[in-house]
C-alpha cells in the first residue's frame, strides 16, 4: 500500500500544473501551482495564501450559510456574499410590510443590522492530509463492504482525536480522488450573523431566470453581512451583547479593475463536480437524472410562478424556493445540450478504450485496474431502475410536497421509545418558522399535479399510493382528504396539535402516513442499490488511481466536494459561435439597454438607477473609459458552492465576487472545456458604487481597505 500512495504522491505533487482547469488542494500549492501562477502574474508566495501554521489569505474566506462562499473584506467582521447566496436570509426577514426583496435593505447603523436566525458562517482553521490514518491499515485488495466498514472507522477514530485536539471546533474527514486520499477540516463556526445590506431584486436578481446562467450579464449580484462573536472573538450564541467578529485576515479591495489577459484567481467552496465520470454515467445523466429534474421541476415551477405573480404574500414565501428549484433546473438543460453538443460521451469512450488498454497490461499485486470499468459498467446497469424510481420520488415529493415537512419535523423530535416530543418548544419553534413561507393552497395544487405523475410514471410506488388507488376515486379526491384532514396543512391547528400530542393521532394523520410510506420506500430503493453502490466505489476509487498511474506527467485534480480549494487562469472573453465573440465585461449601459417594461419581474431598472446613469455619477468606481462597470468574466474552474466566492488579482485584492458560469460551457461539471469555459463576477467597483452612490451607505466603505496600484487609497470623511 506504501507504494501506491508514493506513486499517487508523484501524480499529485511533482510537477507545475497549467492554469485553466483545476480546482486545487491549498496544501499543494507550493509543490503544483505557484511556480505557474507567478509567470502569469501573482504577486504573492503559496505561504501568503495558504500557511498551515499562520494566518494566510484562506482565513479571509469562509463557507456561507448550507451552500455558499463569503468574505470578510474589514476588520470588523464585514462579509460579503452573493445576493442568492444571502436570499434565503433576506426572504426570511421581509414580509408584506418590509419588503426587502422589492425595496432592498439598509443598516444605518451597528443597532439596525438584522439578526438572521439560522445563518452561520465556517472558518477553515486548520486542514490535514489523514491518509495514512484512514487507509494504513486497510490491505490493498479489500473491497466493497468490508472496505468500507474499515475506512469509515478510521475516519470516525481520526474525527474524535482531532475533536479532542481541538475542542470547540467542527472537524469533518472527505475523501478525495475517488477514495485514495483523505483530508481533514477542522472548522470554527461563527452562528451570530447579520444582514447588513441588500439591493431590492432589481439590481440583485436583475435578469432573472431569463439571464441566469448567460453572458453578457448585468446582474449586482451582492449583498452584504457581519459576522458576530462574543467579546472573546469566539463563536457564541446570538446576544445583543456579541461585538463584531475582529478578522485578523481580510481582503483589501482592487479600484483598478482588469484588463484582457490579466492574472485572477478564485478561492472558494466548488460543491460537487464528476469529472472522472464515464460513459456509462453520462447515458444515465442524460437518459434519466436530467430529463427527470427538466420535466418535474418545471411542472412545480409553474404552479409557483403563477401562484407568486397572483399574491405578493405567495412571491415573498415562495422566492427563495422558486430561486433554488429554477437555479438547476437550467443547469441541467445547459448540462444536457452541452455534453450532446461537445460530444463527451465520444471523448470518454475514447479515454477508457485508452485506459483498459493500460489496465490490462498493469494490473498486478491484486490492483484489478482492469475490473475498475467492468464494475462501474454493471452498477450502474443492475441499479438503474431502482434509481429512476427513488430520484423520482425525492423531486416529485420529497422536495416537492411541503405538507410532509412539519410531519417529518414532529417524527424527528419524537423519543424513540415512547413516541412522545422531547422539547415541545423547539419544535413549536421550528414550525412557525415553516409556516412563515407556506401557503397550503399553493402545496395543494402541487401535490395534486405531483401525485399524478408520480402514479403515472413511478413503478416501485409507496405503500399509501397503493392503498389510495382503491380508496380514492381520484387523485384529486386524495389530495383533498390529505389537506382536509391533516392537522399540517394549518399553523394554527398544528401547533395546538403539538401542544397536546397524542402518539394515536398522530399516526393516524395522512401527512404523517404520506411522509412514512414514501421515506420507507426511499429506504427500500436505497437498500435495492446498496450492493452496486458499493460495486460502482470500487471501481470508480480504481479507475481514478489508475488513471493517475497512468498519466503520471498530467495536472490531476480532485473532483469539488464542498472543500476550500483555488482555481487561477486570465480574465478573458470568449467566441461562443463561428463570427460571434463576446467582450470579457459589460457595463451600466447595458443595464439600462435591457429594461423592459414587459417583463417587470426580471428587467426593471430602479428610477434612482437611472439617474445616476443619466448624471454619470460613477465616482471612482468608473473605469478609465469612464464607464461603470457591471460585471466580467475569466477562463475560472468554478461549479456550484463557488457562488459568492472572491475573485482577486495578483496581489489577493478583491476584484469582485463569481456568480454564475456561461450557459456554452455548462457541461464544466463532467468535462471542462478550455476555449469556452467562463466564470462570471460581479465586479466589486459596481458593488461599492450601488452601496455609495446608491444607497447612500457610503458608510460602510469605511472601514474596508481600497487600494489603488498597490497602495491603500485615502477616503474623504
Amino acid at each position: 500500500m506504501k507504494k501506491v500512495w508514493l506513486l499517487l504522491a508523484v501524480a499529485i505533487g511533482s510537477f507545475t500544473a497549467s492554469a485553466d482547469e483545476g480546482m486545487w488542494l491549498l496544501p499543494y500549492l507550493q509543490k503544483m501551482n505557484i511556480v505557474d501562477m507567478q509567470a502569469k502574474g501573482c504577486k504573492l508566495s503559496a505561504e501568503e495564501i495558504y500557511s498551515a501554521n499562520n494566518s494566510s489569505l484562506k482565513d479571509a474566506v469562509v463557507i456561507f450559510g448550507g451552500g455558499c462562499t463569503g468574505e470578510v473584506v474589514s476588520p470588523e467582521g464585514l462579509l460579503l456574499t452573493n445576493h442568492h447566496c444571502g436570499y434565503d436570509a433576506i426572504q426570511s426577514l421581509s414580509s408584506v410590510e418590509h419588503d426587502f426583496l422589492s425595496n432592498g435593505f439598509w443598516a444605518r447603523s451597528r443597532a439596525e443590522e438584522l439578526p438572521a436566525p439560522g445563518l452561520k458562517v465556517r472558518f477553515i482553521r486548520h486542514i490535514k492530509d489523514v491518509t495514512s490514518e484512514v487507509l494504513g491499515a486497510v490491505p490493498s485488495i479489500a473491497m466493497g463492504e468490508e472496505r468500507q466498514k474499515m475506512v469509515d472507522e478510521n475516519i470516525e477514530k481520526v474525527e474524535e482525536h482531532l475533536r479532542k485536539e481541538y475542542p470547540d471546533h467542527s472537524v469533518l474527514v472527505e475523501s478525495f480522488f475517488g477514495g485514495n486520499q483523505f483530508f481533514a477540516f477542522v472548522m470554527e463556526v461563527y452562528e451570530d450573523v447579520r444582514l447588513v445590506g441588500t439591493p431590492p431584486n432589481s439590481i440583485g436578481k436583475f435578469g432573472g431566470d431569463t439571464d441566469n446562467w448567460m453572458w453578457p450579464r448585468h446582474t449586482g449580484d451582492f449583498s452584504v453581512f457581519r459576522i458576530y462573536a462574543g467579546k472573546d472573538n469566539r463563536p457564541a450564541a446570538y446576544s445583543p451583547e456579541n461585538v463584531p467578529y475582529h478578522a485578523e485576515e481580510y481582503l483589501k479591495i482592487s479600484l483598478d479593475g482588469y484588463t484582457e489577459g490579466d492574472f485572477a484567481m478564485i478561492m472558494g467552496f466548488p460543491g460537487s463536480t464528476e469529472r472522472y465520470m464515464t460513459s456509462y454515467e453520462i447515458d444515465r445523466l442524460l437518459g434519466i437524472t436530467n430529463p427527470l429534474r427538466i420535466f418535474i421541476r418545471g411542472e412545480r415551477q409553474k404552479i409557483l410562478a403563477e401562484d407568486m405573480a397572483a399574491s405578493d404574500k405567495v412571491r415573498i414565501q415562495y422566492a427563495s424556493k422558486y430561486a433554488q428549484s429554477s437555479n438547476y433546473w437550467k443547469n441541467a438543460i445547459g448540462m444536457s445540450r452541452g455534453l450532446e453538443r461537445l460530444d463527451v460521451k465520444h471523448k470518454k469512450e475514447e479515454q477508457e478504450r485508452s485506459f483498459q488498454a493500460w489496465a490490462d497490461a498493469n494490473s498486478i499485486d491484486g490492483e484489478r485496474f482492469n475490473e475498475a470499468l467492468g464494475m462501474i459498467r454493471e452498477a450502474i446497469a443492475e441499479s438503474n431502475e431502482t434509481y429512476a424510481s427513488q430520484f423520482y420520488l425525492n423531486e416529485a415529493l420529497l422536495r416537492s410536497v411541503e405538507i410532509m415537512t412539519p410531519a417529518r419535523y414532529v417524527m424527528a423530535s419524537l423519543d424513540g421509545k415512547e413516541k412522545k416530543i422531547l422539547d415541545k418548544e423547539q419544535l413549536a419553534a421550528r414550525l412557525r418558522d415553516f409556516y412563515k413561507d407556506y401557503s397550503p393552497a399553493t402545496d395543494k395544487r402541487v401535490a395534486e399535479r405531483m401525485f399524478e405523475l408520480v402514479v403515472e410514471n413511478v413503478k416501485m410506488l409507496p405503500a399509501v399510493f397503493e392503498e389510495a388507488k382503491s380508496r380514492f376515486s381520484s387523485v384529486e379526491e386524495a389530495v383533498d382528504y390529505l389537506y382536509g384532514e391533516s392537522v399540517f396543512a394549518d399553523e394554527e391547528k398544528a401547533l395546538a396539535f403539538v401542544d397536546r400530542f397524542s402518539k394515536k393521532e398522530f399516526e393516524a394523520d395522512p401527512a404523517v402516513q404520506l411522509a412514512e410510506s414514501v421515506i420507507a420506500k426511499m429506504r427500500e430503493l436505497a437498500s435495492l442499490q446498496s450492493e452496486s453502490a458499493l460495486k460502482y466505489n470500487d471501481g470508480h476509487r480504481l479507475y481514478v488511481k489508475g488513471l493517475m498511474l497512468q498519466q503520471p506527467d498530467k495536472a490531476w485534480a480532485s473532483d469539488a466536494n464542498f472543500t476550500i480549494r483555488l482555481t487561477y487562469g486570465q480574465v478573458l472573453p470568449y467566441d461562443p459561435a463561428d463570427g460571434v465573440t463576446y467582450h470579457y465585461y459589460t457595463t451600466l449601459k447595458g443595464v439600462m439597454e435591457k429594461e423592459d417594461p414587459k417583463n417587470p419581474l426580471e428587467f426593471t431598472v430602479p428610477e434612482k438607477l437611472k439617474e445616476l446613469y443619466a448624471a454619470r455619477d460613477f465616482g471612482v468606481y468608473a473605469n478609465e473609459k469612464g464607464e461603470q462597470p457591471v460585471a466580467f468574466l475569466a477562463n475560472l474552474d468554478i461549479t456550484g458552492g463557488n457562488s459568492g466566492s472572491p475573485i482577486m488579482n495578483g496581489r489577493g485584492e478583491l476584484l469582485g465576487l463569481a456568480f454564475d458560469g456561461n450557459w456554452e460551457a455548462m457541461s464544466g461539471d463532467v468535462a471542462f472545456e478550455p476555449a469556452l469555459q467562463r466564470t462570471i463576477s460581479v465586479d466589486i467597483r459596481y458593488v461599492l458604487f450601488i452601496i455609495d452612490k446608491y444607497a447612500g451607505a457610503g458608510y460602510l466603505l469605511d472601514e474596508m481597505t481600497l487600494m489603488h496600484d498597490g497602495q491603500p487609497v485615502k477616503q474623504e470623511k
